[in-house]
């Protein structure tokens, strides 16, 4: 390498040449008898900006479709294998075994759901205590096999295992999940995993239309509504995460890093008879804002530094599933890939003419996948910085010229900034798969270009 130049560039160009990434998911369900294929919902997915998909289980075909798209998957035990998985570690390791393994790391499974709403989901029959111990054992089948920092394990709840979510500084969990949930907590700080929460402002709404303001359900920019301790609330999502959050620190985990994601969110565009919220109007209100919230760097009035992960609930509107109208209708899509309602999923850091939502011939010819870039995390340890530039421009075959003295990149003449620009090039030389950016952990995949001035990050 070229000997350190004494010029020191701004720091805001330092912080400017590694952008944030902030992402949207989807659930992806599959109750329905008019769906396209996984592979047809793959190849639209992949000119849109959602970049995280959430499904029920573990579909094969689902798994195999996503594989090299460069969208990360969520896949998830369902209710009744919980109570098989939490016997014993053989029996989550033969669940990961055949079930997840053959896919990776093709597909980028970045989280096992166990569960869904399993504490509030029919708890005559569900052993509360099965779902700690399912989550356990599975972390352990991770952890043996060293894919502990790559996938995570946690669970979605729903709003009921709160006693209350009003006033949201004041609320806890129910009083008789106080011992599984800290237990589950505990597990989730202590594994990194987020806390999944599946919050709809629509169910509170259609049940207390009389009290409750839409525009504040809409996630509208309302007057506010007081907290107690001061906080105000302009949409009532916030504060329902605020809720889950105090409930959290009740139990005594108010000083631990836990990241709190909205596993399902979204509004039905048909209802019961009867039911004036639940339009294509409303809906449309909703999940776009909900999309913009997710894109955005925000946090809530309890916790404004904290972003929040959203994911849309939901893909397609399912036609078999049970429950009522609503239940049938909180898709964004047609089972032929048609708009609900015009919603815009445009990504602008997809390639080619990306963004057309359908299944004809636009989304045959749109982009592969959406831009992609590797650098180097921002606190990477430098010892390691080193020796993976020492390897890309050595045995692995990169072209480091451009980061020589005289190359387009060398300034800031930075360890972190071209050890970036060779991981990059190593990581697109090799088809953008994930495990080609992590380095022991120094590498992080963007959506952000990390090109700045005459340097040019190359692209697959």
């Amino acid at each position: 390498m070229a000997p350190t130049s004494l010029l020191l560039l701004p720091l805001l160009l330092l912080l400017c040449l590694f952008p944030a990434v902030s992402s949207v998911g989807v659930n992806y369900g599959t109750l329905g008898n008019n769906l396209p294929p996984p592979k047809k919902v793959a190849q639209l997915l992949q000119s849109t900006l959602i970049d995280k998909v959430k499904i029920y289980d573990t579909n094969p075909e689902i798994l195999e479709a996503f594989s090299n798209t460069g969208i990360d998957l969520i896949v998830a035990v369902e209710n009744y294998h919980v109570s098989n998985i939490s016997s014993d570690v053989a029996a989550a390791d033969e669940w990961f075994a055949t079930r997840v393994a053959p896919f990776i790391p093709a597909t980028s499974i970045v989280a096992i759901a166990v569960g869904n709403e399993y504490l509030t989901t029919d708890t005559d029959h569900l052993a509360l205590n099965a779902l700690v111990q399912a989550m356990q054992n599975l972390h352990g089948v991770l952890l043996a096999r060293g894919l502990d920092r790559k996938i995570k394990v946690t669970t979605p709840h729903s709003m009921a295992v709160l006693a209350s979510s009003f006033p949201p500084s004041a609320s806890t969990f129910a009083l008789e999940l106080i011992p599984t949930m800290t237990s589950i907590v505990g597990f989730i700080a202590d594994t990194g995993a987020p806390f999944m929460i599946n919050a709809y402002p629509y169910f509170a709404y259609r049940d207390n239309p009389g009290k409750i303001d839409l525009e504040y359900a809409l996630l509208g920019n309302t007057t506010g509504v007081r907290d107690p301790k001061g906080f105000v609330y302009n949409n009532m999502l916030d504060a329902q995460i605020d809720a889950v959050r105090s409930a959290i620190n009740a139990l005594g985990f108010g000083n631990r890093t836990i990241e709190i994601t909205v596993s399902e969110s979204g509004w039905p565009s048909k209802g019961e008879a009867g039911d004036s919220a639940a339009t294509p109007e409303n809906a449309k209100k909703y999940n776009t804002r909900l999309i913009e919230r997710g894109q955005s760097d925000k946090g809530t009035p309890m916790r404004p530094k904290d972003k929040v992960e959203v994911f849309v609930f939901a893909l397609f509107n399912e036609n078999k599933k049970g429950g009522g109208v609503s239940e049938r209708n909180f898709g964004i899509l047609n089972g032929d890939g048609s708009k609900v309602y015009e919603i815009d999923l445009s990504c602008k850091f997809c390639s080619g003419n990306g963004g057309a939502v359908g299944f004809g011939e636009k989304v045959a010819n749109a982009a592969r996948g959406p831009s992609v870039w590797c650098v180097a995390k921002p606190h990477a340890d430098e010892k390691v910085l080193q020796a993976v530039l020492d390897f890309c421009c050595g045995p692995g075959g990169v072209d480091c010229r451009e980061i020589y003295g005289s190359g387009d990149c060398f300034e800031p003449n930075k360890l972190h900034a071209h050890s970036s620009y060779a991981m990059n090039a190593y990581y697109q030389m090799h088809g953008r798969n994930y495990w080609n950016c992590d380095f022991k952990g120094a590498g992080l995949v963007t959506f952000g270009d990390p090109s700045y001035g005459r340097c040019r990050y190359p692209q697959q």
